[in-house]
């Protein structure tokens, strides 16, 4: 758990469809290796006797339905067929694989029989779908939901928003789920996690050229994953200033500060809005008074436990004039959506500035609603990043990461478990202790956002979530994980 060495190409609809129209004319047909792809992964997902069932739908996705009965049929299968369209309407591939399934003795039937099957194949919607599904197709979900076997989803699960992984009315939830060509936003992130299962990508033999965004991984972070040098020292490794810790809040600012520690700072200052002479459980973090810290750090890490009063609003003002790395988590971003001159001098800013916000947060800056926010979570990152020219982290499940200039990201990596308090402290102090340690910013918001999601992913393997883990078991796992990874264990 935790380790993902290779990084996956995703393109949103438009790109998919780009590459489509290039090879539309290629040999094999692109539904033909679609179909095949299908067949070959239900072979691997049979189980037992009875037969497999597919639900083709109206369009191309239907098509890629028909090619892969055909190839199971080929096989010693006898799959059921049910096909929830009109031949005459369908797509011109869609139709001729419909016309060579009717040819080799293939039957259809108009609904679901009782069964049993030995896997149900879902090819009623793919990526085109933009619309809520209801009437007879809603119906067929919720039948294929309810069947006892598992559920392959053909490209995408039925009903899954492809650009963004929100649900449209009402959608599959299959096992596993099989993606032409490459990934998709919408089986990462949003809802889409919960629908898909365990995913594959079928390239169906195409050159696919560099995509639009990736999944993180370490092959994305191999150049900043080196051992330490024998001769290092303290200051090797930067100093990483924490602004927070005011009146009720001060376990916040201490949660980053311990993280920063742990994840190799040389060095880690937490200036405390309120007074607090140690750290009894890390007596290596020194504490001081807010505004003594920025003449001692080398990045600030500024808003866990800040609050919003004129004395937050004053040193979050000097953090963001100062030429100081940067990053803004917590009511630093809430500040900031307070007051939008802010925001117009982080656009300003040479040092590199990271923001860490959740979808509440974004919607707070972005004038938006949360619920906004998650309908098109990609869209809002991108959005942020380019209205602050900074490096944003869009928190939630499949966290985006977008910088200005640079392809998209989404993490992978984590589980409910880090749906707890203080855990977005501690990847706030993560992301400082990297760039202390001088790895880009992008690059350090991209390893601290997987390094944080496997330490969680290898703390629930252990027994030790995702009910119950607690922030502070966080910063060990990801201290493990880094160590590990660093000298390629």
């Amino acid at each position: 758990m935790g380790l993902v060495r290779d990084s996956e190409l995703i393109f949103r609809t438009a790109g998919i469809r780009a590459i489509e129209a290039r090879f539309a004319a290629s040999e094999p047909p692109l539904m033909e290796r679609a179909g095949d792809a299908v067949a070959c992964a239900a072979m691997h997902m049979i189980a037992g006797s009875d037969p497999p069932l597919i639900v083709a739908g109206p369009g191309n996705n239907g098509g890629d339905g028909f090619v892969a009965a055909r190839v199971l049929k080929a096989c010693g299968f006898a799959p059921v067929v049910v096909f929830a369209g009109d031949a005459a309407r369908l797509p011109a591939d869609a139709r001729a694989a419909f016309d060579k399934w009717r040819a080799v003795g293939g039957e259809v039937v108009d609904d679901i029989p009782e069964g049993p099957f030995s896997l149900a194949i879902d090819a009623l919607f793919g990526i085109g779908l933009a619309r809520p599904v209801d009437g007879r197709m809603a119906q067929l979900i919720e039948r294929i939901n309810a069947l006892p076997c598992r559920v392959l989803a053909v490209d995408i699960p039925s009903g899954l928003d492809a650009d963004n992984g929100r649900v449209l009315g009402c959608c599959v939830r299959a096992h596993a789920t099989i993606s032409f060509i490459a990934l998709k936003p919408g089986l990462l992130t949003g809802e889409g996690p919960d629908h898909c299962g365990e995913i594959s990508v079928a390239p169906l033999s195409l050159d696919r050229g560099d995509g639009e965004g990736r999944t993180v991984a370490l092959e994305l972070l191999c150049s900043a994953l080196h051992p330490r040098a024998l001769a290092s020292h303290k200051g090797s490794f930067g100093s990483v200033g924490i602004i927070g810790g005011a009146r009720g809040m001060a376990g916040a600012a201490l949660l980053a500060g311990r993280a920063a520690l742990r994840l190799g700072a040389g060095r880690v200052y937490v200036g405390m809005l309120e007074a607090l002479p140690v750290d009894a459980a890390q007596p290596e973090l020194m504490l001081r008074a807010a505004d003594e810290v920025f003449d001692l750090a080398t990045v600030l890490a500024v808003g866990p436990g800040l609050g919003r009063s004129r004395e937050a609003q004053a040193l979050l003002r000097r953090a963001i004039d100062s030429q100081l790395s940067l990053v803004l988590d917590a009511d630093a971003l809430n500040l900031l959506a307070e007051h939008p001159v802010f925001i117009r001098h982080i656009a300003r800013r040479e040092a590199p500035t990271v923001l860490t916000p959740h979808p509440a947060e974004a919607g707070r800056l972005l004038a938006k609603t949360t619920d906004e926010v998650q309908a098109d979570r990609l869209a809002a990152a991108i959005s942020l990043s380019e209205d602050t020219r900074a490096t944003v982290l869009l928190k939630g499940c499949g966290s985006i990461i977008a910088a200005p200039g640079q392809p998209w990201s989404i993490n992978t990596s984590g589980n409910p478990g880090l749906a707890t308090a203080g855990s977005g402290d501690v990847l706030t102090g993560v992301i400082a202790a990297l760039i202390a340690q001088h790895w880009p910013a992008l690059m350090a918001a991209l390893g601290a956002c997987h390094l944080h999601g496997a330490a969680a992913d290898a703390l629930a393997a252990d027994g030790r979530g995702p009910i119950g883990l607690t922030a502070g078991e966080i910063i060990d796992g990801a201290r493990t994980l880094l160590n590990r990874w660093t000298t390629n264990d």
